[in-house]
């Protein structure tokens, strides 16, 4: 293999988006997809970047929340995740979501398409040596059992696992619109975004009994379940305490059933999951319900009562490397210099937290390919700040997946004079002060990146 070529393992959105930049840098790029030969528990499409737990990207705000802000700054870092999202998104309220069937097809079209990728369909079982060149390692957290076994006896078992849960899908035409309504949480976007089932206190009680004691997907002896907490599946929110869903996917605020005067006491949400909008998803209904009772629990709900489900929810084991002590700042591993890592498996958590890190782990790649100094993206950046919680040694001890979160970016030290005193700038207006230095601060980055 020459110089100027590179391998990437797994084409999810990391190994999709590091394989982009690469060849839009004039790197060659071998990609290397184990579907359609094999696939693991959660896939079943034959493309890539397949969208699993859910087909939402998450707010598009810009201005108030650190998702939206990394949204536009890889926008900005020409990302071809967030291009295609754009292309194929579909109605959800101020959120980016997207056809799921659409997104993974372009992807995949543009990828197959460009003259500087080879897309290889095959399983990769073991790290490949130095000898091969350097390798982008972006198989996720669903990564193969012999190349995770690999991976693991090549990092002195310094891993971490957790569970995952999908969210449910069912058929719109067999909602019950008696009992279900249009509207989007305090009417913010669309009124068809969301279809809205409303409970009462009996009912919800009744829900909630019924959930605790349904039948569950069943671990072997040596597992232990350890959960990542923005993907709870919705009974392990419910064993934390009867009420625990009223104040998460299930709360009853910002909405007005058409259909009754008497306010609800929860309400579930049906997001659109395809641009025909003929599949909704259950919105935060993650499950490791077994398929049986998926169906008789959740007809429970008013209005889902004969829900027809084109996708029942499920459980999967996701493994991440523990990043902050075996790569170093540009997702080299440290023992191995010649093996980068990208996306899920380094323990950033979300769609496009992956793509991010596929994005600059390709940029880096490239850079040392041909020669170039690194321009690192600045610390006040949503993309430097995942940056830094990978691969910050200070991170290691309590080290776990973890979305986009301004409580990852260097404080905003802000005051202002209220009553003739300062006060420290809080909520929304903090917010802003965040994304607005870090807007500034990214179009900098981008200037050196493209210099």
């Amino acid at each position: 293999m020459s110089e100027k070529k590179i391998n990437i393992i797994g084409a999810g959105l990391a190994g999709s988006e590091a394989a982009w930049q690469l060849a839009q840098r004039g790197i060659e790029v071998v990609l290397y997809e184990m579907k359609p030969v094999k696939f693991s528990p959660a896939h079943k499409n034959q493309n890539f970047a397949e969208l699993v737990c859910s087909n939402s990207f998450r707010s598009d705000d810009v201005e108030y929340s650190a998702i939206g802000l990394l949204h536009q700054e890889m926008r900005l870092a020409n990302s071809l995740i967030m291009q295609v999202a754009d292309e194929t998104r579909v109605p959800a309220g101020g959120a980016l979501a997207v056809d799921r069937e659409a997104f993974a097809q372009k992807i995949t079209e543009k990828l197959k398409a460009h003259p500087l990728i080879q897309v290889k369909s095959e399983e990769i079982t073991s790290l490949p040596d130095e000898s091969m060149g350097k390798t982008i390692i972006a198989t996720g957290p669903l990564t193969s059992e012999a190349l995770a076994q690999d991976i693991l006896k090549n990092i002195d078992g310094n891993s971490l696992s957790f569970y995952d849960a999908i969210a449910p899908v069912v058929y719109k035409e067999s909602i019950d619109f008696t009992k279900a309504w249009y509207q989007s949480r305090y009417d913010k976007g669309d009124k068809f975004d969301y279809i809205n089932c409303p409970l009462s206190e009996a009912e919800y009680a009744v829900f909630i009994t019924e959930l605790l004691k349904s039948e569950k997907a069943e671990f072997h002896d040596w597992e232990k379940a350890v959960y990542f907490d923005g993907c709870l599946p919705i009974e392990v929110m419910a064993e934390r305490g009867e009420k625990t869903l009223l104040f998460g996917p299930m709360k009853p605020v910002g909405l007005t059933n058409p259909h009754s005067d008497k306010k609800p006491y929860a309400v579930v949400q049906l997001r659109q999951d395809n641009k025909a909008d003929t599949l909704r998803n259950i919105v935060g209904f993650q499950t490791k319900m077994k398929y049986g009772e998926q169906k008789r629990v959740l007809s429970l709900i008013p209005g889902l009562e004969n829900a027809e489900f084109a996708k029942f929810g499920g459980i999967h084991k996701n493994t991440f490397i523990k990043s902050p002590v075996l790569l170093d700042k540009s997702l080299s591993l440290k023992t191995l210099p010649h093996l980068k890592f990208a996306g899920q498996i380094t323990g950033c958590e979300g769609y496009i937290e992956s793509a991010a890190i596929g994005l600059v782990c390709g940029y880096f790649a490239a850079c040392e390919l041909l020669e170039k100094d690194i321009a690192y993206p600045p610390r006040e950046t949503a993309f430097g700040s995942m940056l830094a919680h990978l691969t910050d040694e200070t991170n290691a001890e309590n080290y776990q997946p973890m979305n986009i979160n301004f409580g990852l970016f260097p404080e905003v030290n802000a005051t202002k004079e209220v009553n003739g005193r300062l006060r420290k700038i809080k909520g929304i207006e903090r917010k802003k002060l965040y994304t607005d230095r870090a807007m500034e601060q990214c179009h900098l980055w981008i200037e050196k990146m493209n210099g």
